[in-house]
């Protein structure tokens, strides 16, 4: 019969599973954020290709035929515009500040689910550390990456290991389910680190975003935000496995 400092545990337990799927929750919302912000910068690399678009080179003798065989009202016009039509520079300067107040909102949304994560992640440690050590101890939400992903690793091979063992013994199933949740805090917690960082790039780079910036700079920004380089799909593809 299950002692109620087991079925205590065991509710513990539960309660930290359900934190992990919230968590993991707003790890999809934060993705999803984070695609519609690499399609706003492209709007904004688009805008800025337009406005810094150089005009037609007039000193180029194909051109001079051209303009000559074709010398309307219009192309004049269009000439003396700086080979630019207005509608499509109204539109592109509509783009530019589109995309730059939407980057600016996304920033702010993805700081609401970064603050949620921590906070779920807050509550999942707080609740390990109330077991006196009858869950693995886990503490502090400021991890090193890499020591953090090492550890992930070295947890999940103790864990398949565990699984793989054909012993029927109850206590067996115990370790078994407190394996379970402490890896989860601890792949929450690497998960969590992984996520900061990459909002912490997204905001300087949208902090640096200007009109004046040259285009180079501004497609390496484009592609760092599309690979999301502090990102390991490897370990986030793996906590969505836990999620039944």
């Amino acid at each position: 019969m299950e002692s109620n400092e087991d079925q205590s545990l065991s509710e513990l337990e539960e309660e930290i599973f359900q934190k992990f799927r919230a968590f993991m929750t707003g790890i999809a919302k934060i993705d999803e954020l984070g695609i519609a912000g690499s399609r706003l910068l492209s709007g904004f690399q688009q805008a800025i290709e337009f406005i810094e678009r150089p005009p037609i080179d007039m000193n180029s003798k194909l051109v001079d035929k051209i303009i000559v065989a074709n010398e309307t009202k219009r192309v004049k016009a269009y000439i003396n515009s700086g080979c630019r039509k207005l509608n499509e520079s109204i539109q592109s300067l509509t783009n530019f500040h589109s995309c730059t107040q939407g980057l600016c909102n996304h920033i702010r949304k993805a700081k609401e689910i970064l603050n949620e994560l921590e906070g779920v992640l807050g509550d999942v440690t707080s609740a390990i550390q109330t077991t006196d050590g009858k869950l693995l101890a886990f503490s502090g939400l400021d991890f090193d990456v890499e020591l953090i992903e090492q550890a992930t690793y070295n947890d999940l091979e103790e864990k398949d290991a565990l699984y793989n063992s054909q012993s029927p013994d109850v206590n067996t199933s115990k370790k078994k389910k407190s394996a379970d949740v402490t890896h989860l805090a601890m792949v929450m917690a690497f998960i969590y680190s992984m996520v900061k960082q990459d909002y912490l790039m997204q905001e300087k780079i949208v902090s640096a975003l200007d009109l004046k910036m040259s285009l180079e700079e501004l497609e390496s920004y484009c592609q760092m935000w599309s690979l999301r380089p502090f990102i390991n799909d490897e370990i986030v593809h793996g906590a969505w496995e836990h999620i039944h």
